[in-house]
C-alpha cells in the first residue's frame, strides 16, 4: 500500500518528528553533521537520535533503536552501514514511521549486490507503506519559518524563498546551497532524491504542484525515469508555475548509430528538448543559468512581450546588452515621445537619449526619472538597469532608487532587472506586491537579457493554444494491419512502404522494382522520361554512398549505362548479393526537399522529425522532433521553427509552398505511428513540397519494423 502522494511527501518535508538513526558523537561523521543541523536550526519539530553504543549526544538522550522512541516517528533518516538498512528499514516499519531518507551509499549505484539490497528495501518499505528518498543521497530541508528543517549533510541553511530544488546529484547540491546562500535566492524546500528508489522527481513535481509556499521549481536531472509520466505532470504544472531544468548528458547525444537520416537526428538529447518545448519546461545549460532564470521568474512579473529598454551609464555595456537581446530574439523599441521629451529634459546634452538609454555621468536621481518615464512608457515591456560604479556615484544610491520604484513596475506589470557590473545576487528592499521582495541583480547585461529571454519564452508558451490531436477519417488501417501481418523484422519491402502510405492518405511517388535492364527500359517507357534510377536493397541504407541514385536520364541509352555502371560499382564493393533490384521512379524536379520521419527511443518511445530534406540533412542537420503523439500545434510549430522555413515561405520571388499539407503529412505519420507501434523507424527523405495549393510527394521511403 503507497500513501497518497502530497500526503507522503508532507511527512518527508513537513514531518512533525524525526529520527536520525546512526548518530555518532564524532564531530566529522554524517550522522552527527545531520543531527546538529536538525538542532541548530531549530527545527520546529521533536528530533530523537538513534544509536545502539550511545546514552546522550549533545546533552539530549539517545535510543538504541526506533522501537524504543515513545513517541510517534514521522520521518526516520538513515546514516548507517547498507548491510544494517533492512533491519533498520523493518523496524520502521513496525513502528509506524510515513517516511525514510536513506542517506548512506552502497546501493544501486554500486553494482548487482547493491542493486539487489536497494530492491528488497524498496519492498519493505511498500509492505508498510513508507515512502523512500535515496538511498545515496544528502537529505532534504525545508525553509518555512513553521518548520525549519535541515535534514542534510550540509551546513548551509539557504534563505526563506518560493523556489524548490531537487537534484540528482548530492554532489551538486551541496554545491546549490552554497550558490544559493550567497546569492541570497531563497529556497521553499530543496531535496537530493539520490538514486530515485521510490520518490522521484515526479512525485515531487505532483506535490509541488499543489504547495501553496512553491511558486517556482527548479531541477537537476541525470536522467528520465517515466519520460511519458514527467511530460504529462510538467505540462499541467506549466501552466501556473514555471519549471527550470539543467539536464546534463548532451555530450552524448551524437552518440546514437542509427540506420536511417531521422534515427541520426532524433538523438537522446534532442528528444530531451523536445519534452521540455512540448511541456513547457525552460532548460538552461549551466547551474549558473539556473538560478539566474529562476530568480527573475521568483521575483518578478513575466515579461509581456519582446519590447526591452536599456537604461546604462556606460555606452559599452549597453551596446553588448542591445548585441545580447537581438541574439535571443528581444526588441529595442522606439521610445514613446513623452519619454524622449522627458528624457531631454532631464538629462545633459552629452547623454544618449534613444534605447539604449546612455546617462553618462548622471547620478542616482537622473536614474530615478528615467526609470519613471520609462515605466510610463507603453512601447516598453521589460528594462534592464545597467550600472557601473564611477567615483561619483554611489552603487547604494542606485539600488535605493531601484528598489524604490520596483513596486510601481511590478504593480505595471512590467520586469525589471538590473546589472551592477561584477555584482551578483538580489537588491534586497521594501516588499513587492503580489509575493516579490528583490530586483534580480547580473554581473554582466548578457546574463540578465538571457534570464529575460527564457522568462519571455516561458510566457509565450503560456499563452499558445493547448491543441488537440484530430482524427482522421480517411485512412485503411486494415490495409496496413495485413502488410505488417505478413512482413517479416527489419526493413519492408519497398512496394509495402508505399502501400502503407497510400492507407494513410500520404500521396507518394511509388517506384517500379525490376531486376534486369530490359525491365527497368519498360518500366522507364511506361512512366516516361525523364526517370529516376535507384538501388533496392535492405542492408544498403545510404544508397548515395555507393552510387544508388541517378536522377534526370532522359532516354533509353543513358537509363542502360547507369544501370551498367551502378552494377558494377556494386561488384566492386563485393554488396552485389545485397541488391534487391533497382526502382524506377517518374523524375520530379520541382518542388523543395524535406524530410520527416519518426524515431523510436527507448527511454521516450517515437519521436517525430520534419527538416531540410535531401543527402545533406544529416549534414546541415536543420531539424526539429517532437515526442509522439503530435497535436496540431506541435505540427506547426515544428515546420515554422526550422530554418529553411524561410524557403517554405517564399525565397527571393520564389512561390510560398504549401505548408498546411506539411502540417498535414506530419498528423498523419503521427496517427500511423500510434496506430501501429511496432513501426520502429520511417524515413520520408526527400519529400518534395510543392507551391502553395500543390500537396507534397513523398520521393523515398523506408520503414523499419
Amino acid at each position: 500500500m503507497i500513501q497518497d502522494i502530497n500526503g507522503a511527501i508532507e511527512a518527508l518535508l513537513r514531518p512533525n518528528s524525526i529520527a536520525v538513526i546512526g548518530v555518532s558523537r564524532r564531530e566529522d561523521s554524517i550522522g552527527h553533521k545531520i543531527f546538529q543541523n536538525l538542532l541548530s536550526q531549530s527545527f520546529k519539530g521533536r528530533v530523537f537520535p538513534v544509536n545502539p553504543k550511545a546514552d546522550v549526544i549533545s546533552g539530549i538522550k539517545v535510543y538504541p533503536s526506533v522501537s524504543h522512541i515513545p513517541e510517534s516517528v514521522d520521518l526516520a533518516v538513515m546514516v548507517i552501514p547498507a548491510d544494517y538498512i533492512l533491519d533498520a528499514a523493518e523496524e520502521c516499519g513496525v513502528k509506524g514511521v510515513k517516511a525514510i531518507i536513506v542517506i548512506s551509499a552502497g546501493f544501486a549505484e554500486a553494482g548487482n549486490k547493491g542493486a539487489e539490497l536497494q530492491r528488497k528495501l524498496v519492498a519493505v518499505c511498500r509492505r508498510y507503506g513508507i515512502r523512500l528518498i535515496g538511498p545515496n543521497c544528502m537529505g532534504v530541508l525545508n525553509t518555512d519559518p513553521i518548520v525549519s528543517m535541515n535534514a542534510t549533510f550540509s551546513h548551509v541553511f539557504p534563505p526563506h524563498g518560493n523556489i524548490a530544488m531537487a537534484t540528482q546529484s548530492g554532489a551538486l547540491g551541496l554545491v546549490i546551497l552554497e550558490y544559493a546562500k550567497n546569492l541570497g535566492i531563497g529556497l521553499s524546500t530543496f531535496v537530493s532524491v539520490g538514486n530515485r528508489a521510490d520518490v522521484s522527481s515526479n512525485d515531487l513535481l505532483e506535490y509541488w504542484c499543489q504547495d501553496p509556499a512553491t511558486g517556482v521549481i527548479m531541477l537537476y536531472l541525470e536522467s528520465f525515469g517515466n519520460p511519458k509520466k514527467f511530460a504529462r505532470l510538467a505540462r499541467a504544472i506549466s501552466a501556473n508555475k514555471p519549471i527550470v531544468a539543467v539536464k546534463s548528458g548532451r555530450s552524448a547525444a551524437g552518440s546514437r548509430a542509427a540506420a536511417s537520416h531521422t534515427g541520426a537526428l532524433a538523438t537522446v538529447d534532442i528528444a530531451a528538448d523536445a519534452l521540455f518545448a512540448q511541456t513547457g519546461i525552460i532548460r538552461v545549460d549551466t547551474l549558473e543559468q539556473l538560478f539566474d532564470v529562476s530568480n527573475v521568474l521568483a521575483h518578478q512579473p513575466l515579461p509581456r512581450g519582446s519590447r526591452v529598454a536599456i537604461l546604462t551609464n556606460g555606452g559599452g555595456p549597453g551596446a553588448m546588452a542591445a548585441d545580447a537581446c537581438t541574439a535571443h530574439g528581444l526588441e529595442l523599441p522606439a521610445l514613446s515621445d513623452a519619454t524622449l521629451e522627458g528624457l531631454k529634459m532631464l538629462l545633459p546634452s552629452r547623454a544618449s537619449r534613444t534605447n539604449p538609454v546612455d546617462i553618462t555621468d548622471a547620478g542616482a536621481e537622473e536614474y530615478r526619472g528615467a526609470l519613471m518615464l520609462l515605466a510610463d512608457d507603453d512601447n516598453v515591456d521589460a528594462v534592464i538597469v545597467i550600472f557601473i560604479p564611477p567615483v561619483f556615484a554611489r552603487s547604494e544610491d542606485v539600488a535605493a532608487v531601484i528598489m524604490d520604484l520596483s513596486t510601481e513596475f511590478y504593480r505595471r506589470g512590467k520586469t525589471l532587472l538590473s546589472s551592477f557590473m561584477g555584482q551578483r545576487g538580489c537588491l534586497s528592499g521594501s516588499p513587492i506586491p503580489a509575493g516579490g521582495s528583490s530586483v534580480p541583480s547580473f554581473a554582466f547585461p548578457e546574463s540578465a537579457v538571457y534570464a529575460l529571454a527564457r522568462a519571455r519564452d516561458y510566457n509565450l508558451y503560456r499563452q499558445k493554444p493547448c491543441g488537440m490531436i484530430p482524427e482522421l477519417k480517411d485512412i485503411d488501417r486494415e490495409r496496413v494491419q495485413k502488410i505488417l501481418d505478413n512482413a517479416l523484422p527489419g526493413w519492408l519491402l519497398a512496394k509495402d512502404v508505399y502501400a502503407i502510405l497510400d492507407a494513410y492518405g500520404i500521396r507518394s511517388l511509388a517506384p517500379t522494382l525490376v531486376t534486369s535492364v530490359d525491365e527497368a527500359l519498360n518500366a522507364a517507357q511506361a512512366l516516361g522520361y525523364p526517370v529516376v534510377l535507384k538501388l533496392d536493397s535492405a542492408t544498403i541504407i545510404h544508397k548515395t554512398d555507393f552510387g544508388g541514385v541517378v536522377l534526370d536520364i532522359r532516354s533509353p541509352q543513358e537509363l542502360r549505362q547507369a544501370y551498367d555502371m551502378m552494377m558494377q560499382r556494386l561488384t566492386s564493393a563485393g554488396r552485389l548479393a545485397e541488391v534487391d533490384g533497382m526502382n524506377i521512379q517518374k523524375m520530379v524536379s520541382q518542388g523543395i526537399e524535406v524530410i520527416a520521419g519518426v524515431a523510436h527511443d527507448d527511454v521516450f518511445g517515437p519521436l517525430m522529425l520534419f527538416g531540410l530534406g535531401g543527402i545533406y540533412t544529416e549534414l546541415f542537420k536543420d531539424a526539429v522532433t517532437r515526442i509522439h503523439p503530435l497535436t496540431d500545434v506541435d505540427a506547426t510549430e515544428m515546420v515554422h521553427s526550422v530554418k529553411a522555413y524561410k524557403l517554405l515561405e517564399g525565397f527571393r520571388g520564389s512561390p510560398p509552398a504549401d505548408i498546411p499539407v506539411i502540417e498535414e503529412l506530419l498528423l498523419r505519420l503521427s496517427a500511423l505511428v500510434t496506430d501501429f507501434p511496432q513501426i520502429k523507424e520511417l524515413d520520408l527523405n526527400p519529400v518534395k513540397v510543392f507551391a502553395a495549393g500543390n500537396g507534397c510527394t513523398v520521393v523515398d521511403a523506408r520503414i523499419l519494423v
